[in-house]
């Protein structure tokens, strides 16, 4: 596995390269620009407030600002992975000519999936910050929480988008089943609520290894420290998720030629 990735190393510069071309392929000709890039958040967040409004009428609770804050910083991250996750399960159907006509690590197509989809996720978080600092939301210290959390989520993606780029290629209909998965699981992800709105109960809704992280950023905007054990938990799951994915990947790999 240390020659996969000291090859993988070698072609870094393919990967941004490849990155780099998924973003203006996806931009070129476009009405809105990058406009879009803040579309899919800004929708999430719309629908998540609504829940919130609708959740402080039934409890008779105000909604505050913080709470608004809270839901449009959960939204972007969660955005951020279903992208990649979309992105990734198409990268190597979509590249096939590239798949079957030159030899380099194969990995680096739905790798730069997720990578295209940071420069969202930074113009989206570019405007959240805007927002928060017209908002008068402050932020603490806590706010260093926000590298290990986004690299954790980063992993995540490349994880995940590691098996259902490869699952993909060998049956057509991982892309349909990974869709209705995507549509459903923010039903299951902390991403319009809290996990204390469900009292202790709730905690079992942390099983999901996204929910520690989305939690760990509406904690930072409420000022306080994450719950690290539950990011230690998101974080071991996302380490054996990508180890996993890499290790399948590249066992599959000499078949993707003959399959795509």
């Amino acid at each position: 596995m240390t020659a996969e990735l000291r090859e993988l190393y070698d072609y870094r510069e393919l990967l941004v390269m490849i990155a780099i071309r998924d973003i203006k392929v996806r931009y070129k000709q476009s009405l809105m620009g990058f406009l879009w890039a803040i579309l899919m958040p800004l929708l999430i967040v719309t629908a998540g407030i609504i829940v919130r409004y609708a959740y402080a009428i039934a409890s008779k609770k105000p909604l505050d600002l913080t709470d608004v804050a809270v839901v449009a910083t959960k939204s972007i991250p969660w955005a951020f992975l279903v992208s990649s996750i979309k992105f990734s399960c198409q990268s190597l159907i979509g590249n096939n000519n590239l798949v079957t006509k030159v030899y380099f690590p194969k990995e680096v197509f739905p790798m730069a999936a997720v990578l295209s989809q940071l420069f969202d996720l930074s113009i989206a978080s570019s405007v959240l910050v805007f927002l928060l600092v017209v908002a008068k939301v402050g932020l603490s210290f806590q706010i260093l929480w926000v590298v290990p959390l986004l690299a954790i989520l980063i992993m995540l993606a490349v994880g995940i988008g590691l098996l259902v780029s490869a699952g993909s290629l060998f049956f057509r209909d991982v892309k349909y089943i990974v869709e209705v998965f995507l549509t459903f699981a923010i039903f299951f992800t902390p991403v319009f609520y809290d996990v204390s709105m469900f009292g202790p109960k709730g905690r079992w809704l942390l099983l999901n290894p996204v929910a520690p992280i989305l939690e760990g950023f509406s904690s930072i905007i409420r000022g306080q420290t994450p719950d690290w054990h539950w990011v230690l938990y998101s974080l071991i799951f996302a380490t054996l998720t990508t180890l996993f994915g890499y290790m399948l990947f590249k066992k599959v790999e000499p078949s993707f030629a003959e399959n795509i």
